[in-house]
């Protein structure tokens, strides 16, 4: 559906956003798949999805894995701005898939959470 567009930003070995793009495709959508891990965030596309989502960019850091907390990225003193700096150095550090329609931008965890933007 093109007048419907959709954007998955998707890393392929995460099973949550393999299972949402596959819910995506069974509700006859072919969304635009951005794998971010490849492709990389910039600060300012960071800024404006966790704007539209109304989150700051801790609540959008992933901190299952090692690396935020080898980073230094869990003590509560670290700033967006540092988090921000990592998440663009380190694309993986970001939560995912992060899924944006027309309707809005959420992060499909649960995967049934991108049904609302439908």
């Amino acid at each position: 559906m093109s007048d419907f567009p959709i954007t998955i930003f998707h890393n392929p070995q995460c099973g949550t956003s393999r299972n949402t793009l596959a819910l995506l495709r069974e509700r006859g959508f072919e969304p635009k798949v951005v794998e971010y891990v490849k492709e990389g965030w910039a600060k300012e596309q960071l800024k404006d999805l966790f704007a539209k989502m109304g989150v700051r960019p801790r609540q959008m850091m992933r901190t299952k894995g090692a690396l935020a907390e080898e980073l230094g990225l869990l003590d509560e003193d670290v700033g967006d701005e540092a988090i921000l700096d990592a998440m663009v150095a380190n694309p993986i550090l970001v939560e995912r898939p992060v899924v944006v329609t027309p309707k809005g931008v959420t992060l499909a965890r649960p995967v049934e959470k991108v049904l609302a933007l439908l």
